[in-house]
């Protein structure tokens, strides 16, 4: 019973591994201010360092793995809480959006290579039109 270590042993361990522990003894999900208020308990921190690092702690959670966000906005183990992947209408409708826009995406890489194929261009041609005005020309016209 994690009640029953003795302070030290908890201070060795991290704020997520003490939430692993007490959702392992509660076997129950719980809030966040819920967990952390039983590790401030724990480890006989002040209102003040509960306030001061509870957002901290949120994002530890968040970033872990071990543990999932319910619905009802309450964490739990993952092991506990298998993850089914639903797909709906909407997510099939975007790949098709997605395939159809690769498949023009393509095209258009080809033809634009066919052209620059086709035309192969004299630059020495194009370069006889162009002609090189000073300030006092441009001004002129």
């Amino acid at each position: 019973m994690i009640k029953n270590m003795a302070k030290e042993d908890l201070e060795i361990l991290s704020y997520t591994d003490l939430t692993e522990l007490i959702l392992k003894e509660e076997n129950k999900p719980l809030n966040t201010p819920t967990i952390f208020r039983k590790i401030c308990d724990l480890l006989d921190l002040t209102d003040e360092e509960f306030s001061d690092k509870i957002g901290e702690y949120y994002t530890s959670l968040s970033t872990d793995k071990r543990f999932v966000f319910l619905e009802n906005n309450e964490w739990d183990l993952r092991e506990k809480n298998p993850v089914d992947i639903i797909l709906d209408e909407e997510d099939d409708e975007d790949e098709e959006i997605d395939e159809e826009n690769d498949d023009i995406e393509e095209n258009y890489e080809e033809d634009i290579d066919d052209v620059i194929e086709d035309e192969e261009l004299d630059d020495s041609e194009e370069l006889d039109d162009l002609a090189i005005l000073s300030d006092e020309e441009l001004e002129e016209n």
